[in-house]
């Protein structure tokens, strides 16, 4: 029997398919969540980092599609034999690689909800329950955080879930952008200024460069090991007072709460009166770190946000959400629908025209919008924010142990402080010391800890990604995976160390 169970009528033409037949549903459902039930209890067992080369799975596959059905048995059988191969097990218990994508039961279910209902919620009419739920669910969040009640929906602002925070970041400079030119006129774009410092994620350049941001006019401030690669603020205005004097027009500053290669984090404070003062709207990028700031002990790290323009946060990092799935809130709602909004024929309703209603199209790039709020909802009631403080701080503990392992090789050190549940470290130039090499100390140290990196990811027992920060190769150790334990914690460091054994003993 045909997945789609094609069936033929005696006179050989093809009858009509069910590809939503309810009981041939269930049948497969079942045996995907078997399927998948059965990954996740052996996926400790696969290389984490896949270990095919380029092009592996051209060789595997026929050159076309099938022109007649085939089963579902042998669509998994062909899943679990050519697919599984090639996939780097971003869930296995000793992937450390980049920052998590943690997954759960609740996000999963949501998921499959979501993926089942299959709405198009643009608008409150085209379905009003993933518009309403989608507000209520990040007041909600907002709520956790501590956010300002400018951010949120019962205090003048709002929350949409954008797909990335590639997206979340395009969607504020296009606001601010609109907002500034409104009084500058359209045709001084190319005065318009972007700010970040030289470890915010690349995501702002790319925003800028879509928004029209003249290349010239992204600058990317430096920032220092004293200041634990966090923008200084002094930093930063001398950079806006500079670009004032060359008649240029300060627009936007994107401050990191947890950046990608080393976690640091911006002091919002400072960063915003600066921003306040040349009147520079300040988007606050947290989408690692800003899960586990719902913890009273982290919440400290966004002090300051209530003075920033937008924030948002990635709950499909560290928050048991499956991608995608970004937090985004703006205190002029506003701005977003003005940038943001088309009215055509065709989508006009009696809802909209009251401005009764939320209609998120205005608040995103896309028209079309997935019901990403149900996941959330029930990743919220299924833990509770009691069992999801419990879960980060659980990384977080596992990381310290780390970072106690650490301290205790001499060979080794910690490059940056510890924030989160990342550790930035290395094999000290120390080790290099007296030798008689053309290359500096720190050279060799570079060049040593990535070839370590590496064989260590081809081992396939763990995977780490590396950084460069402030001209040091770093290795990070990032503690995430919903199935990490302890015991997979002293595992990894078990793993650096028999390497660094032979690596050293063969240099």
């Amino acid at each position: 029997m045909g997945s789609l169970q094609n069936q033929k009528l005696e006179n050989g033409s093809t009858g009509t398919i069910k590809p939503l037949d309810p009981e041939e549903f269930r049948r497969q459902g079942h045996m995907v969540i078997d399927f998948l039930a059965d990954y996740y209890k052996n996926v400790e067992k696969y290389p984490v980092r896949s270990q095919v080369e380029p092009g592996y799975l051209a060789k595997r596959m026929p050159d076309s599609a099938p022109y007649d059905p085939e089963p579902i048995e042998q669509i998994l059988s062909d899943v679990q034999k050519d697919i599984v191969p090639g996939i780097t097990h971003w869930q296995s218990p000793n992937y450390y690689a980049y920052f998590p994508s943690s997954g759960s039961i609740a996000g999963f279910m949501g998921e499959m909800l979501s993926t089942g209902f299959n709405v198009v919620g643009f608008n409150w009419m085209s379905s009003p329950a993933a518009t309403e739920l989608e507000s209520i669910v990040m007041d909600w969040l907002g709520k956790m955080l501590k956010l300002p009640s400018e951010f949120l929906f019962s205090g003048g602002g709002g929350g949409v879930l954008q797909g990335t925070t590639c997206e979340a970041i395009l969607c504020t400079v296009v606001a601010a952008r609109d907002q500034m030119l409104k009084k500058i006129g359209r045709e001084n774009i190319n005065k318009l200024v972007v700010y970040g410092s030289d470890q915010t994620h690349s995501a702002l350049q790319k925003a800028a460069q879509i928004a029209g941001i003249n290349p010239n006019n992204f600058r990317a401030v430096a920032t220092t090991k004293a200041d634990a690669f966090g923008l200084r603020a002094d930093a930063f205005r001398a950079t806006v007072e500079s670009d004032l004097k060359s008649g240029l027009v300060p627009l936007f500053l994107c401050a990191t709460i947890g950046t990608t290669s080393s976690t640091a984090v911006d002091p919002l404070g400072p960063l915003c009166d600066v921003a306040e003062e040349y009147g520079i709207w300040v988007h606050v990028d947290a989408a690692y770190a800003g899960s586990a700031c719902i913890c009273p002990e982290y919440r400290h790290f966004l002090d300051g946000v209530e003075k920033a323009h937008s924030f948002s946060f990635n709950a499909h990092k560290w928050f048991l959400t499956t991608l995608d799935c970004c937090c985004l809130w703006v205190k002029d709602p506003g701005a977003l629908v003005k940038a943001l909004s088309t009215y055509p024929e065709y989508l006009r309703n009696k809802a909209s025209e009251t401005k009764q209603v939320v209609d998120y199209k205005d608040w995103q790039i896309t028209l079309s919008r997935r019901f990403r709020s149900l996941k959330l909802w029930i990743v919220l009631r299924s833990y509770g924010v009691a069992n999801l403080r419990k879960f980060l701080r659980s990384h977080i503990k596992m990381a310290k142990n780390f970072e106690g392992l650490i301290g205790m090789d001499k060979r080794f050190e910690v490059v940056v402080p510890r924030n989160f549940a990342t550790v930035c470290f290395r094999i000290s130039p120390a080790e290099f010391a007296g030798n008689h090499q053309v290359v500096s100390s720190e050279d060799a140290a570079n060049n040593l800890n990535a070839k370590l990196l590496e064989t260590i990811n081809e081992s396939g027992k763990i995977y780490m990604t590396h950084a460069v920060v402030g001209g040091v190769y770093v290795m990070r150790f990032a503690v995430g995976a919903s199935l990490t334990e302890n015991r997979h914690v002293i595992l990894a460091w078990k793993v650096v160390q028999e390497h660094a054994n032979a690596l050293l003993t063969s240099s």
